[in-house]
């Protein structure tokens, strides 16, 4: 059971516990909740959607259990949920786990959702139907690798962060370029050098590269053996197999390995691929990230990475 607060201590307005994939964030935050009174918003860009439970990785039904999780199954595959309605709808969740004299957790590694709770997004000009078709074009006629080259000739930070093949935000990113002429990390850098409505206390799980690749493959397994092909062939057979939400990550291949187009071995092998690739991506991010406190997760229980969490939080209600 959670140790209730002292009326004395004074704890941060939200704390944030994030890492890349699979560094066992979920199963830190549960331990948590069984020291500190709190509430967990999920900062996972494709855990807001509902169907998608196997191979995004989303907490079990005991861990929803043992602390409530917000920001979980709130949309539809077929819906585009930005980052600014992610941002909005977290914040609100804050103010709702705070009148219950809780501490709001915000626990994931989609750096740009964490972002949007923490200090709100740069909104940006509203989208503009003719460079979008142009863009568009690009994409057509010389392929989408093609735009994303254009993106890092005028915004290397933003397409070092983006994947390749997310022609949604490439495409938003060069539009912002060409209507501002401003770079979109520039902007987000002014937005954040601008007074942020919460102050997080940031913690980190870091974890050896070796080690992480390690078990992101053991994962990748086991999603695969706990049903993941089932869940994608029900979503194909829903109609749902081209929504906006199989563009999670791993489902393109799973859907592949549905379709009969490859192999259980070579779609495993594809999913650990790009996932340690999305690893790399999370740590150049989070890198950047001020005042992480970085704890080494490697031989160590959850239990005793979330005691040195609660101590770090209650040694900051005391300050």
């Amino acid at each position: 059971m959670s140790r209730a607060m002292n009326p004395s201590e004074r704890p941060p307005l939200v704390a944030s516990l994030v890492g890349p994939t699979a560094s066992g964030k979920t199963a830190v935050a549960v331990a948590l909740s069984r020291l500190l009174p709190i509430e967990v918003v999920s900062a996972d860009s494709r855990q807001v959607y509902r169907r998608l439970d196997v191979g995004t990785a989303k907490p079990t039904a005991e861990e929803r259990a043992a602390v409530p999780h917000w920001m979980v199954d709130v949309a539809e595959p077929t819906e585009r949920f930005s980052a600014a309605r992610f941002g909005e709808e977290a914040r609100a969740a804050f103010e709702e786990i705070r009148a219950r004299g809780k501490l709001p957790v915000l626990v994931g590694g989609s750096g740009l959702y964490l972002r949007a709770a923490e200090e709100g997004l740069f909104e940006g000009p509203e989208a503009d139907a003719e460079v979008r078709a142009r863009l568009g074009d690009v994409v057509e006629r010389e392929g989408v690798e093609a735009l994303h080259a254009r993106l890092a000739a005028v915004d290397a930070e933003t397409a070092e962060r983006l994947h390749p093949r997310d022609v949604v935000r490439v495409t938003r990113a060069l539009e912002v370029w060409e209507l501002t002429g401003t770079a979109l990390s520039e902007h987000h850098r002014r937005h954040r050098d601008a007074p942020s409505p919460v102050t997080p206390l940031r913690f980190g799980l870091e974890w050896p590269v070796e080690a992480l690749d390690a078990r992101i493959a053991a994962r990748t397994e086991a999603m695969l053996a706990a049903g993941w092909e089932d869940e994608v062939r029900g979503l194909v057979a829903a109609g749902l197999g081209e929504s906006p939400g199989m563009d999670a990550l791993g489902y393109p291949e799973v859907r592949a390995l549905v379709a009969g187009e490859i192999g259980r071995a070579e779609a495993a092998e594809r999913i650990t691929r790009a996932t340690r690739q999305f690893a790399k991506r999370q740590r150049t991010w989070f890198r950047a990230v001020a005042g992480v406190v970085w704890l080494p997760a490697a031989g160590r229980s959850a239990e005793e990475l979330a005691g040195e969490i609660a101590g770090r939080v209650e040694a900051a209600g005391r300050e």
